[in-house]
């Protein structure tokens, strides 16, 4: 299906715009915030927006924009720190397995495919729950669970990119599987690393929000998006602006990797664009 530039344009444009307003308040948090976000005010409690607080109170007095600052950093941190992880590992796996191939490969993917066959979610719930509740412990929990995806992916490419001309090329003139393998199949398959890394730091985005929603997240009194739904619970109908504030930035947030990972697959894949 071709896609018109102009759209693409448009899709990067929203993307990196939302995507610069969810950075910039993570940043931003390290070094301030309007209020302390952990500083708790029971006689201002549940406080509607307002111009002390332009996104209200929580249940214990704190303001949730200086809360919402924090979770963002922590969500980004987390997924980039997974994300980090599972693509080194996982590119490193299926790099070997799929162009030595063997017994080796065999074994590997077995393992693989074993992992795979437990939802990213469930398998992260079963670590988690193993490892406790930790910034450390979300991002090793996360991490395994989305390396076998990577795995997967960069297996099928390097498999493609092992009987293409330039490798026998390579072979040709002398050089060693080694050298082949980092030198020219490596860079060739970063494109297709790339685009499914970016869709993959919103999943994390996603499941460590809804581990901090079930209590497996960081523990509290941190600020997480995930564990702000969740105070938010016995407020829905009073204070609806309790869950809907960090259900719009999570949103906002996930609309901004897709955008801009759609963006990405577009660039990089000529028969997406006229």
């Amino acid at each position: 299906m071709k896609i018109s530039p102009m759209k693409i344009r448009l899709n990067f444009l929203i993307g990196l715009v939302l995507g610069v307003i969810v950075l910039s308040m993570a940043l931003l948090a390290l070094v301030w915030t309007p209020m302390n976000p952990l500083q708790m005010d029971v006689i201002h409690r549940l406080n509607g927006p307002g111009a002390g607080h332009p996104f209200g109170t929580d249940e214990f007095g704190r303001d949730v924009l200086s809360r919402i600052m924090t979770g963002a950093w922590t969500s980004i941190s987390v997924a980039f720190m997974t994300v980090a992880f599972s693509v080194v590992v996982g590119t490193a796996i299926g790099l070997v397995t799929g162009f030595f191939r063997g017994w080796v490969d065999r074994i590997v993917m077995l393992l693989n495919d074993a992992l795979l066959a437990f939802p990213g979610i469930l398998l992260a719930l079963g670590l988690v729950a193993v490892i406790g509740p930790s910034k450390m412990g979300i991002v090793l929990a996360l991490g395994v669970a989305y390396t076998p995806k990577v795995v997967r992916i960069v297996r099928g490419t390097v498999m493609s990119l092992r009987q293409r001309e330039f490798v026998e090329a390579s072979r040709a003139l002398g050089n060693s599987a080694t050298y082949t393998m980092l030198r020219h199949v490596l860079p060739n398959a970063i494109a297709p690393i790339a685009v499914f890394a970016t869709s993959m730091f919103g999943w994390v985005i996603l499941a460590e929000s809804a581990l901090s929603f079930l209590g497996l997240g960081v523990p509290p009194p941190a600020a997480t998006w995930g564990n702000m739904l969740s105070a938010a619970r016995p407020h829905l109908a009073t204070h609806t602006y309790l869950s809907v504030i960090p259900g719009a930035f999570i949103a906002m947030t996930l609309l901004s990797i897709n955008l801009l990972g759609d963006a990405l697959r577009d660039w990089l894949d000529p028969r997406m664009a006229h």
